[in-house]
C-alpha cells in the first residue's frame, strides 16, 4: 500500500493529555493504537472505553511493563495473558497487538506473543518525547516528526508529552497534505 502511516501512542499513566489526544483524532478521523499496561486500564476506565467507541486499536503493553527478556517463559505469558483477559472479561475486547515494554526485542518475546495470538509492534520512529519536565520546543518536536514521514511510518508517540499533544493536529494535517493517509494499524 502506497505512502501509509500509522500512529501508535504508549501509555503506562495517564498525565492529562489523552482525551485531548483523543479528541483531535476524532476531529480529524485518524485512527491510532494505544498500547496500554494494566494499570493504566484499571485507573482509567473511561478512557479506555472512549479508544475502543471511537474505533481505536487498543493493544497490549503488558501487565507490569516489564523487561521481557529477562522473564522466564511462564511471567512472559502471564504479563500479556492476564491483561488480554482483563480486556475480555471487562470491555469484551480482544486485544491483538503487543509491543514489549520499552520495545526490546527477543525472539522468545515475539514468539510468546505469536503464540498467545498476538503479533508483536515495534515502530520506525520514537523520539525523547515521555520525559515529562524535559518537552521539546513545539517546532523542534514538529520538525523532528513531521520530518521522518516514510511510507509504512509507525509512529511511536508517548501520550504524556503535552507537546505531541500540541502538534498532533498540525502533524496530521502536515502529513496529509504530503500525499500519506493515516491508517488503523492491525
Amino acid at each position: 500500500c502506497e505512502n501509509q502511516i500509522f500512529l501508535t501512542f504508549d501509555e503506562g499513566y495517564e498525565n492529562g493529555y489523552t482525551s485531548k489526544i483523543l479528541d483531535i483524532l476524532k476531529e480529524k478521523e485518524c485512527p491510532a493504537v494505544f498500547f496500554v499496561t494494566y494499570d493504566y486500564v484499571k485507573r482509567n476506565p473511561e478512557l479506555i472505553q472512549r479508544m475502543i467507541d471511537e474505533g481505536h486499536v487498543v493493544g497490549n503493553h503488558s501487565m507490569n511493563h516489564k523487561s521481557m527478556p529477562t522473564l522466564d517463559i511462564e511471567t512472559s505469558v502471564k504479563e500479556i495473558a492476564d491483561l488480554h483477559n482483563y480486556m475480555v472479561e471487562n470491555y469484551n475486547y480482544t486485544m491483538t497487538l503487543f509491543r514489549p515494554p520499552m520495545g526490546e526485542w527477543s525472539t522468545r518475546s515475539v514468539a510468546i506473543a505469536q503464540k498467545l495470538g498476538y503479533q508483536s509492534v515495534f515502530w520506525s520512529f520514537a523520539y525523547l518525547d515521555y520525559d515529562v519536565n524535559n518537552q521539546p520546543q513545539l517546532d523542534t518536536a514538529y520538525e523532528r516528526v513531521s520530518g521522518a514521514a516514510h511510507n509504512g511510518a509507525i509512529y511511536l508517540l508517548h501520550a504524556v508529552s503535552k507537546t505531541n499533544t500540541e502538534i498532533l493536529g498540525r502533524l496530521i494535517d502536515q502529513f496529509r497534505s504530503e500525499g500519506y493517509s493515516l491508517e488503523k494499524l492491525q
